[in-house]
């Protein structure tokens, strides 16, 4: 528009016939963007809904693609500090416990791994401390007989290193060797 037509159109109240136009263009300019964004994004979205017009290919069950059996999975978590101050569980000491108290009850395997861990005790302080996670892995039909055998394991490590407790996680999984 002409320098001279835009400052009589603004000198006009009514504005000039394009000026009123513009508003509804722009309003129906933004309308049909968004119809083509929206159209845009759904066309692939309902074509891959719909797919060639077969019925899908049947998917096995879970049950059916889990190889192995029902297990149970414990992970223990050992801490080495002392809450007495007494000198920290040596690497000797851990694994000679483990020969003693873990191996007679778990002789078909298990896996130690050195953690670092923390937690807040009693007085609220954050404690650090070198760490070992004990993982065991045994047949769900076992579950109770082996929970026993675990929970000696924990109050045989709690009273032999004065600690005020050891972590148990456990899981259910399909297991297969």
């Amino acid at each position: 528009m002409p320098l001279l037509s835009r400052t009589a159109a603004a000198n006009d109240p009514a504005g000039s016939p394009d000026d009123r136009r513009r508003p509804r263009r722009r309003t129906a300019l933004v309308a049909a963007t968004a119809g083509l964004a929206v159209l845009a994004v759904g066309t692939p979205v309902a074509y891959a809904t719909l797919g060639s017009g077969s019925s899908p290919e049947p998917r096995p069950a879970v049950a059916e693609a889990l190889r192995g059996k029902d297990y149970i999975e414990t992970r223990l978590l050992f801490g080495t500090e002392r809450p007495d101050g007494g000198p920290e569980v040596t690497d000797r000491q851990f694994l000679e416990f483990i020969d003693a108290e873990v191996t007679p009850r778990f002789p078909n395997g298990l896996t130690i791994q050195d953690g670092r861990g923390q937690w807040r005790d009693s007085r609220g302080v954050i404690e650090r401390e070198r760490s070992y996670e004990l993982t065991l892995l045994y047949p769900a039909s076992e579950a109770r007989v082996r929970g026993r055998q675990i929970e000696r394991i924990r109050d045989a490590y709690e009273n032999a290193y004065a600690q005020d407790s050891v972590g148990r996680l456990e899981e259910r999984l399909s297991a297969d060797f």
